[in-house]
């Protein structure tokens, strides 16, 4: 008799755990949403995540509150983020990095310990030169390159996804920069190449458009699948040599891994309804930044595809 009760006891407590995780994930959201975005205010990723939150928060019908977590350069926010209770309160904006950091062994979590959302930002690399620099196309930069080896290349640090797209160019084409990296950011490279200090830099066509529009830096490649609807006459290297030299910064809305189907359903539905808002995508235009609006599956493969490039390409780095 003992046993049975016992028995019904916890049938019941169990019972009541389903019923109430079942009403939790049907009433979501019933609470401030927090977003961690690792990375510092006012960049690229915190302009896309504040944006996303400004377009999104009226169809959630809640407050969604943006913590920005740059500890240990943003690895700190990457972390907290795959580890908080998957319960659809916790958001991410995931980074490019999650698929590069693993494979030096600085971030302990990868794009498995995620589900992503959506990406409204996926900027591909691109040569950028002066104006006035001696090439003008990717196959002269190459071989002026070939014939003079150590041109400098500004980047926005040691094992950043912009020093990544010039190291995957030395790798390529059998050519050797000299790395200039600018801990600071993108910013200051451009700075630099504006004012000649340096002779090219590999970063998102959009770090630079106002340079670029200005007429005092050119484009002379971009590292991605297709061309850019701002730079209808630049090709894409996949175009010009048939290589397949894709890299670019993503950034992904992210919930943790075990988060549930029907707190899914409600995030993707809202955000998705988001990155196709022509409104949005002219936002992040007047950002400098090319819109995407990358779903679910298409995030989970990209960052899938991405890990394993990564994996072979930071092998080529002495880290």
């Amino acid at each position: 008799m003992k046993a049975l009760l016992k028995m019904m006891v916890v049938v019941g407590v169990s019972l009541v755990l389903v019923a109430c995780n079942s009403s939790s994930a049907e009433d979501y959201p019933s609470e401030d949403i927090t977003l961690i975005v690792p990375n510092a205010p006012g960049g690229g990723t915190d302009i896309v995540a504040r944006g996303l939150v400004e377009y999104t928060k009226d169809k959630l019908d809640t407050n969604i509150i943006v913590e920005n977590n740059t500890e240990g350069g943003g690895i700190t926010g990457l972390i907290e983020g795959a580890n908080a209770k998957p319960d659809g309160y916790t958001l991410t904006m995931t980074t490019v990095e999650l698929a590069m950091l693993p494979h030096i062994d600085r971030l302990s979590v990868t794009h498995e310990d995620f589900q992503p959302i959506v990406a409204p930002i996926a900027d591909p690399a691109a040569v950028i030169v002066p104006a006035d620099a001696p090439y003008d196309t990717m196959q002269e930069f190459i071989d002026y390159a070939k014939e003079n080896p150590g041109l400098r290349v500004g980047n926005s640090g040691i094992g950043a996804v912009w020093h990544l797209a010039a190291v995957a160019l030395e790798d390529e084409f059998d050519i050797e920069f000299s790395h200039i990296p600018y801990d600071e950011g993108t910013a200051p490279a451009v700075a630099a190449l504006t004012g000649g200090h340096i002779d090219a830099i590999t970063a998102a066509p959009g770090n630079a458009i106002s340079q670029i529009n200005a007429g005092e830096l050119k484009v002379l490649g971009v590292m991605g699948e297709e061309r850019l609807e701002f730079l209808p006459d630049v090709p894409t290297l996949k175009e010009e040599f048939d290589v397949d030299i894709t890299i670019r910064a993503w950034a992904a809305l992210s919930a943790p891994a075990d988060t549930p189907e029907e707190v899914m359903d409600v995030l993707n539905e809202a955000f998705i309804e988001t990155v196709e808002d022509p409104e949005f995508k002219e936002f992040l235009e007047n950002q400098g930044i090319a819109p995407v609006d990358y779903n679910t599956s298409e995030l989970s493969e990209i960052m899938a595809e991405d890990h394993e490039m990564y994996s072979e390409l930071m092998k080529l780095l002495d880290l």
